[in-house]
């Protein structure tokens, strides 16, 4: 009678026992997804809206059994999926995940931490400052990155974040923390190379500045920014009443993989004040190998540096690694205290909120993947594949050389090949479109010298020298089919 009069009520929850049956299909169609990743084609071949038209019109008003939800994966989504994981995936930038990373972040993902405070999950706080700590070491980074100086690191999510943290830094640092306060008169200005990524100019534009504050430095025969025009434009900018403020610098630049002078424009940046962020989003993974970390000369006079271990570090997207100097900086310009979030252990000034170095106040479990990864592969592992793929570009970039129909379009220091066919700009234009529609490969395309010139980068986690080889075959067969 009472069980009539009160049943028990329904839960509509994934059981413990049928979260570890679905758990183990989803592995298993992973681990299979990498093995025959191979064998699809790189770049996916629908149209605009084809996978929408696919989908229902309405959500379900009653739960779906998971077998169909995986079955709907393969009929629907897979069609639609462009293959960042394919050994053949040359285009753009690695975006390589690997398998403690995935089960990292499967981890992140049950714990389901909100690590905004120390006090809200300690481990998610402590494990980020350690890994950061290693990282300095790992990469041979200037001490002053580390926790134990002034400085240190945080997990953001990209690149792009990262930049917009460090010029609303220096924003404030060039305002005498008023910035935020009273807002701005229009007079501080940013500069970057004509070749820096477009972030700079989101940030600057979301900072405040203004993109007409924004200054493109030109750039040399290697596409890295010119120190001696930098000095020209911020001695006109200060004659001129403005007040100089951010300069960005690039450690591999998207388009040619170019090499600021770090040195020189932290020189410059030192004399005249300015914050000085680097960024080396991809290429900074490069100086996990001691003969590759030329490219951070000059590294200890930048105020702020980051890196993606979620493109060249074999941690799923999305990991960016940032450092500062100065983290008393970052906290006088982000931190806000409602009553809310009011704790002892933040008041003991005795612990780090990473709320308080950028802009979000939510936070995931970033560094637990991250934490698997180095702790997997070693820091031995990490350098014999950035080293492979390495020598697998400069082996490609002798092949261009080698072609006398090729050329290449730029240095290629690390793991970026940049070539174009002597033919001209149209027929590069068709070989790409080409390429691409074999699906056998993938490449993008960036413009150097106003001329039309396709990239060739050699990054992803499953990339061998056979892969390489196929590549360069089934460039040379479609230009000659081309010709």
């Amino acid at each position: 009678m009472t069980d009539n009069l009160n049943p028990q009520p329904r839960s509509y929850h994934m059981t413990p026992d049928e979260f570890r049956k679905y758990g183990r299909a989803v592995v298993d169609w992973i681990a299979d997804y990498y093995e025959r990743v191979e064998s699809l084609p790189v770049l996916s071949r629908v149209h605009p809206g084809e996978i929408r038209a696919k989908l229902p019109a309405e959500p379900p008003q009653q739960g779906e059994p998971f077998e169909q939800m995986l079955a709907d994966v393969d009929r629907l989504i897979m069609p639609g999926i462009t293959h960042w994981q394919s050994p053949n995936f040359f285009a753009f930038f690695p975006s390589n995940s690997s398998g403690p990373a995935v089960l990292g972040e499967l981890l992140s993902a049950g714990l389901g931490v909100q690590g905004m405070l120390w006090a809200t999950s300690p481990a998610c706080t402590e494990l980020e400052t350690h890994v950061m700590d290693w990282l300095v070491d790992m990469l041979g980074l200037p001490e002053k990155f580390k926790s134990t100086s002034a400085g240190g690191g945080v997990i953001q999510d990209t690149a792009s974040n990262s930049a917009l943290t460090a010029v609303l830094a220096a924003r404030e640092r060039a305002t005498g923390w008023a910035g935020n306060e009273r807002g701005l008169d229009g007079r501080l200005v940013a500069y970057a190379s004509t070749q820096a990524h477009s972030s700079i100019e989101k940030a600057v534009k979301i900072a405040g500045l203004g993109r007409a504050n924004l200054r493109l430095i030109d750039v040399d025969e290697t596409f890295a920014m010119r120190p001696d025009l930098l000095a020209r434009q911020i001695a006109a900018d200060r004659q001129a009443g403005l007040v100089p403020c951010f300069v960005s610098a690039t450690i591999g630049t998207t388009s040619s993989n170019a090499m600021d002078p770090i040195r020189r424009i932290g020189e410059i940046c030192r004399a005249e004040n300015l914050w000085f962020h680097v960024d080396a989003a991809m290429s900074g993974t490069a100086a996990l190998c001691p003969e590759f970390r030329y490219t951070h000369d000059g590294l200890e006079l930048a105020d702020s540096y980051c890196f993606n271990p979620h493109k060249w570090m074999f941690t799923n997207f999305d990991c960016d690694c940032f450092f500062v100097a100065d983290r008393a900086a970052l906290i006088r310009t982000f931190s806000i205290m409602p009553e809310y979030l009011r704790n002892k252990a933040t008041e003991s000034g005795a612990v780090i909120d990473y709320r308080d170095w950028h802009v979000q106040l939510g936070r995931r479990f970033r560094a637990l993947k991250l934490w698997f990864v180095i702790r997997h592969y070693g820091v031995e592992g990490l350098r014999h594949h950035v080293r492979q793929h390495v020598e697998l570009a400069q082996r490609f970039a002798t092949w261009v050389r080698e072609d006398e129909r090729f050329e290449l379009a730029a240095p290629a220091p690390l793991n970026l090949v940049c070539f174009r066919h002597q033919a001209g700009d149209e027929f590069n234009r068709k070989l790409l479109e080409a390429l691409n529609n074999s699906g056998r490969l993938y490449l993008t395309h960036t413009t150097l010298g106003g001329r039309y010139t396709l990239r060739m980068v050699v990054g992803s986690t499953y990339t061998e020298a056979r892969h390489v080889e196929a590549a360069w075959a089934q460039i040379q067969a479609t230009a000659s089919q081309l010709a």
